[in-house]
């Protein structure tokens, strides 16, 4: 928020009444009464009226400026502020605006929601004009024998569905996580034929908007991506992907095509390594993929604890995933949608290694039972905590905060990016306050 200006009044003196000029000596017929009269007049206009004059000018220069309604309450209540304490969390992380329709974020959200946590269901129906993309993680494509199968209609809730679309105008893209064998699907025509055809089948069937599709990692650990031919194929399997979907209609809404998001993760050092995705696989599928949702957390793990997504982190995978010095740059961010967590991690940082992610009613327990004071990290722009748990092993907690949030939701509008939230049902209610 803007910080509030200060004003200064200036002091101005008056003039000494022994210094006013001598007046000329009253004739013997002015009466005295009268001069009195007026001198008595002047005095209750001076006591009455210069300092009714004061109050209204020190009301205008010093009384504060009303804060507008339409702000968002976490706004309101100064909750998006670096310092913070434990009660505020336990108190007002449930509360939101009353309008939890109105979108304060204007680029595209995608949120993700997974089967196993059914609080993110809930959070997608509340606040479902918040989202312009909803990602339910539901599928896997994968090797059966010698076939290729398509797992995960069990998970699908149509009901869900039909209520996102009452209310709201989010795309449903489901996720998709590409398990077959890399090698015996990228160099088999017929079986990346049978991929395609099972992903576009199953969108027009379940009358999906698209999907998300997350390959890559996987690609990476198989080690196909060392080799430039094999690289090559994985890419030309997207784009065929890309151009298949873009030629499917939809039969609830025969004006867009199916849509395809596809999951990178970020470098993670300032030289790209052979298995990264990197400028060059960005351009070479942009044409043809709608969006990217770029993973910019899990920064740290139980073998280095500390900050989930480190803003200045963030800005140098965007700064080297881009390639500035191309000039293309603002075209392609466009597409990305940089990766927010709504979790956070509960890490051991004395007495050995340990620990792991939390998720919001986890963290909300730990502030009851430890009551502990919560830092703002500058370089990270996070908030922590310390606490010595039963054993007396010292913990350190990174969770999110309506000021982390909003750091990287601005970090996000500089690159004019979206955003993608890994995962809804992971995080307090009045994050979506913000968005």
């Amino acid at each position: 928020m803007a910080k509030r200006r200060e004003r200064r009044a200036d002091r101005h003196s008056h003039s000494d009444s022994s210094q006013t000029p001598t007046a000329d000596k009253p004739s013997p017929s002015t009466s005295k009464p009268d001069r009195n009269r007026l001198t008595t007049t002047a005095t209750v206009l001076f006591l009455i009226v210069v300092p009714a004059i004061s109050v209204i000018v020190y009301r205008i220069l010093y009384t504060p400026s009303p804060i507008t309604p339409d702000l968002p309450y976490v706004y309101r209540q100064g909750l998006v502020t670096a310092k913070i304490d434990y009660h505020q969390v336990l108190h007002e992380n449930m509360r939101t605006s009353e309008n939890s329709s109105r979108r304060n974020f204007e680029n595209p959200v995608l949120a993700y929601i997974t089967p196993w946590n059914s609080q993110g269901y809930e959070m997608a129906k509340k606040f479902s004009n918040k989202f312009t993309h909803l990602s339910p993680v539901w599928y896997e494509l994968k090797s059966q024998g010698t076939k290729l199968v398509l797992e995960g209609r069990h998970n699908a809730d149509k009901g869900w569905i039909q209520e996102i679309r009452k209310t709201g105008n989010s795309q449903i893209l489901p996720r998709v996580v590409l398990e077959a064998i890399p090698v015996d699907l990228l160099k088999k025509k017929k079986k990346r034929e049978k991929a395609i055809n099972l992903i576009v089948a199953e969108c027009k069937e379940m009358e999906y908007d698209g999907i998300v599709l997350e390959s890559w990692s996987r690609w990476a650990a198989y080690g196909i991506l060392h080799d430039p031919d094999m690289r090559n194929t994985a890419l030309q399997f997207i784009v065929q992907l890309g151009q298949a979907m873009h030629s499917a209609s939809l039969d609830h809404n025969r004006r867009q095509s199916l849509q395809l998001v596809y999951v990178i993760s970020p470098p993670r050092s300032n030289e790209l390594e052979e298995y990264d995705f990197g400028p060059e696989d960005l351009r070479s599928l942009s044409d043809d993929v709608d969006g990217f949702s770029l993973m910019t957390y899990d920064f740290s793990g139980p073998q280095n604890p500390g900050p989930n997504a480190p803003l200045k982190w963030i800005y140098s995978t965007m700064q080297l995933l881009l390639d500035a010095s191309t000039g293309v740059h603002q075209k392609l961010a466009k597409k990305i949608f940089i990766g927010i967590n709504f979790y956070g991690n509960d890490f051991v940082v004395s007495g050995g290694l340990g620990g792991g992610p939390i998720i919001g009613r986890e963290y909300l327990s730990l502030l009851e039972q430890h009551r502990p004071q919560l830092q703002w990290e500058k370089n990270s722009e996070e908030h922590f905590f310390l606490y010595i748990d039963n054993q007396d092993v010292k913990h350190v907690v990174f969770y999110p905060s309506p000021m982390s949030i909003a750091t990287r939701l601005q970090e996000a509008l500089s690159w004019d990016a979206g955003i993608s939230i890994w995962e809804i049902g992971q995080g307090l209610e009045y994050f979506f306050d913000i968005l």
